[in-house]
C-alpha cells in the first residue's frame, strides 16, 4: 500500500508537469474557432496584397549592387557630372538569302531614315553605314532622354522597325540595341513564369491526387500554398523599402513558397490523415498531427528560414532581397500551416477525403505499411556499414567533377537564340565586328585642379604602353572624356576578346596591377578604378568567394543549433549536417556533370559555356541546406517518438522510416517536379537552379533518408541520443533524452480522451 500510496502522487506530479507545446496549443485554439482563424488569414493575405500595391515595390538600382572598386568607380564618375549617354538603338539591313543587293539596301535605309526621323522617341538618325563586307547597311538611331529609361521609351520606334520589315519582306530589316534587348528578355521572362506558374500547380495537384486519392485533400496544399505565395508576395514590397528588390526575389518566392507549402500541408494532412485511420476522433487526430507534424514543421520552417538569412552576410542587396523574400515566403507557410490549416480540417471533417479519385480512393482507408521502403530499408539494417560505405562513396564520386568546377556570370552570348533579337545581335556582330561596347574596361580618374594636365599626360602614356600589348585592341588608343572643370576623366580601353574571355581578364589584371599603378597612380592626390563587364564579373567572384566560408560557417553553426534544441542530441545535430553537405556536394558535381558539358544541351535547351552561373553555389547551399532539413526533421522526429515510447533503437530506425516514407516521397516529388520546371526556362541560370534544386531534394529523399540517414543511426545505436549531462538533465529512463518528447505526452493525452 506504501508502495502504491508513493507511486500516486508521483505520477500526479508527471501528468501536471506536461507541457504542452506551442504548435499544439495554436492548433487547438485553431481547431475550437475554426471559422475565426480562416478569416484572420483571409484578412492578412488580402491585406498583404492591397497594402504592397499600395506601398509599391522599390527595385535595386545599379549602384544597390556596386561594392569595392565598381563602387568607386562609379563614384568618381558621378562626381565629373557628365551628362546622361543616350540610348542608341542599330537598325540592321542583311539578305534573307544569298549576297545582299547593296543599292537596294541603301535604298531602303535611306527611306527607313527618313521615317524615323518622324518618331517623336528619336532625337537623332545617323548616316548609314556600311559592312566591311557589303553585306550589311546600319542605321544607328539614339532616343530621347537617357539610357537609363530608355527601356519605356522604345517600344514606338520597334513598331516603326517592323513596319519597314512588313514592307520589304525580302530583307532582314532588324532592330537590337541595350533598351530593345533588355525589353525582349524582360518579355521572355514574365512569358517563362506564366508558364511555370500555369505548370506547376497542375503537376502538384496531380501528384497530391495520387499521394492523397481525393480531390480535396489534394487541393488543400495547394491552395494554402498559393495563398502564402501571395502575401508574402505583398510583404515582400513592404520589405523592398529596405532591401531593394532584386530581379530574381518573385522567382524565388514562388519557387520556394510552393514547395515549402505543399510539403508543410502534406506532412500535416498525411499525419491527421493516419490518426483517424488508427481510430482516433477528427479532433483528437488535428492535436496529434498539431503536435507531431505541426512541430517538425516549425523546425524545418525555422532552420530553413536560418539558412536564408546567412545571405545578408554576403553584403549584397541582391542576396540581401533575395533572403527576405525566401524567409517572408517561408514563415507565412508555416503560419498557415500551424492556424489555418486545422482549422480548415475541422471544419471539412470527413468530406476533406472527398470525392474520391477512382482506383485511387482506396488508398484513404490504408494507413499502410510500405512494403517498397521496407525492402529498401533492409540492407542499410542488416548490414549497416557496407551499406553505409557503399552509398556514401557513389555519392562522393558523383560529387567529385564539383572540383572542376568553373564559375562565371552569363552573358549575351549565352542567352538561348530562340529570343529573335539575339539572332540579330549575332548578324550584328558578325557584319561589325567592333560593335560589341561590352568588351572595353572603362577606367575613371580623379585628380585635383592642379593634376589634370599631368593625368592627361598620364594617360596618353598608358595608350603608348597598351599598344602592341595583345590582350587589348590595337588600333584603337582609348577614348578620354573629361569632366568640365578638369578633374575627372573617363578613359575607355578596348580590350581583343569578349568581355568574358581571358584576354580580358588578363588585361584587367595588368591595367588594375601594373598599368595604371605605374601612370596615372604616380600623380599626386589622384583615385582611379577600373569598371566594365569584365572588371564587375572578377569582382563578383571574389566577392562570392569570400562570402562563402562566413556563410557556410553560419549555416553550419546555427543548424546545429536548432537540431540541437529541438532533439537534445548532439549526434543528431551533427549527423544532420554531414547529410545535407553530402547531397549538397552530389548536386554539385551533378550541375558541373551536366552544364559545362554538351551531353544535355539538346535535352534541356542550352548551349553550354563550360561554366556554372557565379552565384549558383552560394544560392543553391543555402536554399539545399534549409530544404533538406523538411526531410530530415519530419523522419528523424518519427524515429525519435518510437524510441520515446520504449521501442528498440533497430526498430525504431524501421518504424520512423517506413511511416513517414510515402510521405516524404510524394513530398519530394513534388518539390522535384516544380524545380524541373523552372529547368525548361529559357534562361540558363534558371536552368541551372532548377536542375541543381531537383538533383539535390531527389538525392536527399531517396539515397540520404533511405539508405545513408538508417545504415549512419543503425552504425550509431544508442549513442545517436547522446548529449552532455546539461541537455538531458539528471534521470534517463532510455536511450532518448530526459525530458520526454512533449508531442508524444501530447499523443498520449489525446489517446486517453
Amino acid at each position: 500500500m506504501t508502495g502504491v500510496g508513493d507511486r500516486a502522487p508521483a505520477g500526479r506530479r508527471r501528468r501536471h508537469a506536461v507541457r504542452v507545446p506551442l504548435t499544439t496549443r495554436v492548433g487547438r485554439w485553431s481547431a475550437n474557432h475554426p471559422w475565426l482563424a480562416i478569416t484572420a488569414w483571409l484578412c492578412f493575405v488580402v491585406a498583404s496584397v492591397l497594402g504592397g500595391s499600395l506601398v509599391g515595390t522599390v527595385k535595386a538600382t545599379t549602384q544597390d549592387s556596386l561594392h569595392g572598386e565598381l563602387a568607386r568607380a562609379d563614384r568618381i564618375e558621378r562626381a565629373g557630372a557628365f551628362p546622361d549617354a543616350p540610348a542608341v538603338e542599330s537598325v540592321l539591313i542583311t539578305a534573307r538569302t544569298g549576297n545582299l543587293d547593296f543599292p537596294r539596301a541603301q535604298s531602303v535605309a535611306a527611306d527607313l531614315s527618313t521615317r524615323l526621323r518622324a518618331v517623336p522617341e528619336v532625337a537623332r538618325v545617323g548616316d548609314p553605314l556600311t559592312s566591311p563586307s557589303r553585306d550589311a547597311v546600319l542605321v544607328e538611331v539614339e532616343l530621347t532622354g537617357v539610357a537609363k529609361d530608355a527601356d519605356a521609351r522604345v517600344g514606338p520606334l520597334l513598331e516603326a522597325t517592323g513596319q519597314a520589315q512588313q514592307r520589304h519582306p525580302d530583307l532582314w530589316v532588324e532592330q537590337v540595341g541595350s533598351a530593345s534587348l533588355s525589353k525582349a528578355l524582360t518579355e521572355t521572362l514574365a512569358a517563362d513564369f506564366v508558364k511555370a506558374e500555369l505548370i506547376s500547380v497542375p503537376v502538384a495537384l496531380v501528384i497530391l491526387l495520387f499521394s492523397f486519392g481525393a480531390l480535396i485533400a489534394a487541393g488543400v496544399p495547394v491552395v494554402l500554398a498559393l495563398s502564402a505565395v501571395a502575401g508574402a508576395m505583398g510583404l515582400a514590397q513592404f520589405a523592398s523599402h529596405i532591401f531593394p528588390a532584386g530581379e530574381l526575389v518573385s522567382s524565388i518566392i514562388l519557387l520556394i513558397g510552393l514547395a515549402v507549402g505543399v510539403d508543410y500541408s502534406l506532412f500535416y494532412l498525411r499525419r491527421e490523415r493516419e490518426e483517424r485511420a488508427h481510430g482516433r476522433d477528427h479532433r483528437s487526430a488535428v492535436e496529434i498531427a498539431a503536435a507531431t507534424s505541426g512541430h517538425a514543421v516549425l523546425v524545418s520552417g525555422v532552420a530553413v528560414m536560418v539558412a536564408m538569412a546567412s545571405l545578408f552576410l554576403v553584403g549584397d542587396n541582391a542576396f540581401s532581397s533575395m533572403a527576405t523574400g525566401s524567409i517572408l515566403v517561408v514563415g507565412v507557410a508555416v503560419i498557415g500551416s500551424l492556424t489555418v490549416l486545422p482549422a480548415i480540417l475541422v471544419i471539412l471533417g470527413r468530406w476533406v477525403d472527398r470525392p474520391r479519385v477512382p482506383f485511387l480512393g482506396r488508398r484513404i482507408q490504408r494507413a499502410e505499411r510500405s512494403r517498397f521502403w521496407s525492402v529498401v530499408l533492409r540492407p542499410a539494417l542488416r548490414a549497416p556499414l557496407a551499406t553505409f560505405v557503399l552509398s556514401v562513396g557513389v555519392l562522393v564520386v558523383v560529387a567529385i567533377p564539383a572540383l572542376e568546377m568553373n564559375l562565371k556570370r552569363p552573358t549575351s552570348t549565352d542567352l538561348p537564340r530562340s529570343i529573335p533579337i539575339l539572332r540579330t545581335y549575332d548578324r550584328l556582330a558578325q557584319a561589325f565586328p567592333g560593335n560589341d561596347l561590352g568588351s572595353s574596361h572603362v577606367v575613371a580618374i580623379r585628380t585635383d585642379a592642379e593634376g589634370g594636365p599631368a593625368v592627361e599626360r598620364e594617360i596618353a602614356e598608358l595608350a603608348s604602353r597598351i599598344e602592341g600589348d595583345g590582350r587589348f585592341a590595337q588600333g584603337r588608343p582609348p577614348t578620354v572624356r573629361r569632366s568640365a572643370d578638369g578633374t575627372v576623366f573617363l578613359a575607355t580601353v578596348r580590350v581583343a576578346g569578349a568581355s568574358d574571355s581571358s584576354e580580358a581578364t588578363l588585361s584587367l589584371r595588368r591595367l588594375r596591377d601594373e598599368l595604371l599603378p605605374q601612370t596615372v597612380g604616380t600623380v599626386p592626390d589622384t583615385e582611379w578604378a577600373v569598371a566594365g563587364r569584365t572588371a564587375s564579373d572578377a569582382d563578383f567572384r571574389d566577392r562570392m568567394a569570400a562570402a562563402l566560408p562566413p556563410v557556410v560557417a553560419f549555416v553550419f553553426g546555427m543548424t546545429f543549433l536548432v537540431m540541437l534544441v529541438t532533439f537534445r542530441s548532439v549526434v543528431v545535430a551533427l549527423t544532420s549536417i554531414l547529410l545535407n553537405t553530402i547531397s549538397v556536394a552530389a548536386s554539385y558535381g551533378l550541375l558541373v556533370l551536366v552544364f559545362q558539358h554538351t551531353w544535355a544541351e539538346g535535352l534541356l535547351g542550352f548551349t553550354s559555356n563550360g561554366a556554372v552561373v557565379s552565384w549558383l553555389p552560394l544560392m543553391l547551399f543555402v536554399i539545399l541546406f534549409g530544404l533538406s532539413m523538411d526531410y530530415h526533421v519530419f523522419v528523424v522526429s518519427r524515429i525519435r517518438e518510437a524510441v520515446q515510447r520504449g521501442v528498440p533503437t533497430r526498430q525504431a530506425i524501421e518504424q520512423g522510416i517506413v511511416s513517414s516514407a510515402s510521405t516524404v516521397s510524394s513530398a519530394a516529388i513534388i518539390m522535384v517536379a516544380v524545380f524541373c520546371i523552372f529547368a525548361t526556362l529559357s534562361i540558363v541560370e534558371f536552368k541551372q537552379l532548377g536542375v541543381g534544386l531537383a538533383a539535390a531534394i531527389l538525392i536527399d529523399a531517396t539515397i540520404i533518408r533511405a539508405v545513408v540517414l538508417p545504415s549512419l543511426m543503425r552504425l550509431l545505436g544508442e549513442a545517436n541520443w547522446w548529449a552532455p549531462r546539461f541537455l538531458t538533465g539528471r534521470r534517463r529512463t532510455d536511450a532518448a533524452p530526459r525530458d520526454s518528447d512533449a508531442d508524444t505526452q501530447v499523443i498520449m493525452v489525446a489517446g486517453d480522451r
